[in-house]
């Protein structure tokens, strides 16, 4: 991943990234735990994966 570097008010390549990070986070984080960061780590990699 690469970090956007458009202007202020061109929010066309964020749009995507935010709503994918949206959709992980709800999927992979909100109510669940893991036992560990490599264990949360391991999951999002995974699923990053899935999704391609």
């Amino acid at each position: 991943m690469t970090q956007s570097m458009s202007r202020v008010g061109k929010c066309i390549d964020n749009g995507p990234m935010e709503g994918f990070f949206g959709i992980l986070k709800s999927e992979m984080f909100y109510g669940k735990k893991y036992k560990s960061l490599d264990e949360l780590a391991e999951k999002i990699v995974e699923y990053i994966e899935f999704y391609n």
